[in-house]
């Protein structure tokens, strides 16, 4: 049995800010993942395309506002550079 993918120690070298914006995008980090999971079957961000966060913004979050929208931007804008790659994502 693998451990369960841990979205903290993942994201700890590139979150910064105070504890509750720390917190924020690790609850988002989660739902980004677990949506991903459910539609592609991709548990972890090494596995990821670029196309599943896009989907994720603008399928998954369409019917959220805005500003909750910005917040999972910023979100999967530290996942992409975590990963270190070049993606562009924009609202």
């Amino acid at each position: 049995m693998s451990k369960p993918f841990n979205m903290e120690l993942f994201l700890a070298g590139v979150l910064t800010g105070s504890h509750a914006t720390r917190q924020r995008h690790l609850r988002q980090a989660r739902v980004v993942q677990s949506e991903i999971a459910k539609r592609w079957q991709r548990e972890t961000p090494w596995s990821w395309q670029r196309k599943h966060l896009v989907w994720f913004l603008e399928h998954y979050l369409a019917t959220h506002s805005e500003p909750t929208q910005y917040y999972y931007l910023l979100t999967i804008r530290l996942i992409a550079r975590r990963l270190g790659t070049s993606w562009i994502f924009n609202l």
